[in-house]
């Protein structure tokens, strides 16, 4: 368009807004829609009792709100620039997912309409909790896993269960389950002795619910063993595989990124066809290399270059080599549940980000990293402290 077209076109414009007035003129030809606001009822958000609301507009019209799709209020209007409150008597209505929609008209030749649309969630049943063996007499041994259970009456925001000066996440026992759970690691050096523990539950609308108990750690009589270690072995793991060092800040880094995910189900299977155990978990191993230290692992044997397979559902986050634990595989089961098998003659065909099931194979039973023979090193942690793998293999524990 040429400087002459506008410069008419401008003329034309003022001419008309003078000759009718510059209501007018918005009034007929305005075709934007307003911008309206809604507080008090977030997406997906929960409420529970009378929810107070407001809807602000920037122009003035005409307010229809509904609840699931029935009228609440019809055709209020607003002024420019006006707040109008309401609430929703969620006392009045059922518990579960529910739809606000609010529909704003201005008052235009146009009437141009905005829309908002919420789902949001209504709570008024009182939060009840309770330990699901409130008077059982738990006892726990040095290095194994306490095994806290609660059973809630209606879906939670989230709990943790808190004891020996740390707290841990609890979650459904299975997807949609109102027993919810929480996996606490007592360590080997923990003192044996009568402990508290609390569980602190939570709703979605902010009601809180306290559960406390007590257990008992017990004294493990731990063995002792003196490992033989070749100089040439050390020196020859120091040039192939990475420092223990750095498997440990590496550790330390997959536990934080844990997911606060439940992969597993039931309980956990050993990892090959154990022929025997040759060194129990926490047994006080002494070496020329490392001096004496507690081996917070089982080492278990099967035929040499045997399947060495997943002990449940996970995610593999760690595939190297190290000069300790050789041929290393981590699998992470969430919740910062991780296990651990070193030593691996070779690696089976997966790759660090890839799902396996239960029984998967993740490598071949090896001597490699500081190994006097063939064996597996298998290792499970839950927040960067070891325990009993073992135990996990039971059905109840």
């Amino acid at each position: 368009m040429n400087f002459q077209a506008r410069y008419a076109g401008y003329l034309l414009f003022f001419g008309v807004t003078t000759l009718v007035g510059w209501q007018t003129y918005t009034y007929i030809f305005d075709t934007q829609a307003a911008t309206i606001g809604l507080t008090g009822i977030d997406e997906e958000g929960w409420c529970a009792g009378d929810a107070a609301c407001t809807i602000t507009s920037n122009k003035k019209g005409d307010v229809s709100i509904s609840l699931d799709d029935q009228p609440l209020i019809n055709q209020f209007k607003m002024s420019k620039s006006s707040v109008h409150p309401f609430s929703i008597p969620t006392k009045q209505i059922a518990s579960g997912a529910h739809k606000l929609k609010v529909e704003f008209v201005d008052r235009t030749y146009n009437k141009n309409k905005t829309e908002i649309v919420r789902e949001f969630f209504v709570d008024n049943q009182p939060l009840q909790a309770a330990l699901v063996r409130p008077d059982a007499n738990a006892k726990v041994f040095q290095g194994r896993t306490l095994h806290v259970q609660f059973q809630v009456n209606k879906p939670i925001k989230g709990a943790t269960v808190s004891t020996l000066s740390e707290s841990y996440p609890c979650f459904p026992e299975s997807k949609k389950a109102l027993i919810y759970e929480a996996y606490v690691p007592v360590p080997c050096e923990e003192k044996a002795n009568e402990y508290l523990f609390s569980v602190d539950v939570a709703d979605n609308v902010g009601n809180t619910v306290r559960l406390e108990n007590k257990f008992q750690v017990v004294a493990y009589p731990f063995k002792k063993h003196v490992l033989a270690l070749s100089k040439e072995v050390v020196d020859q793991e120091h040039e192939l595989g990475a420092e223990a060092q750095l498997f440990e800040s590496l550790i330390a880094k997959l536990t934080k990124e844990s997911p606060q995910e439940k992969m597993w189900n039931g309980s956990f299977c050993a990892p090959v066809d154990i022929k025997k155990v040759t060194t129990e978990f926490g047994t006080i191993r002494t070496t020329q290399h490392k001096g004496r230290y507690a081996h917070k692992a089982v080492d278990v044997i099967d035929a040499p270059r045997s399947v060495v397979w997943a002990t449940q559902d996970g995610t593999v986050v760690l595939k190297d080599r190290f000069e300790h634990s050789g041929n290393t595989i981590v699998l992470d089961h969430g919740f910062g549940v991780l296990s651990m098998f070193f030593h691996l003659e070779e690696f089976a065909k997966i790759n660090v980000g890839d799902k396996v099931a239960i029984g998967n194979p993740v490598g071949t039973l090896g001597k490699t990293g500081y190994a006097t023979g063939y064996h597996l090193h298998w290792e499970m942690r839950i927040n960067n402290i070891p325990v009993d793998p073992l135990q996990w293999t039971k059905e109840i524990f």
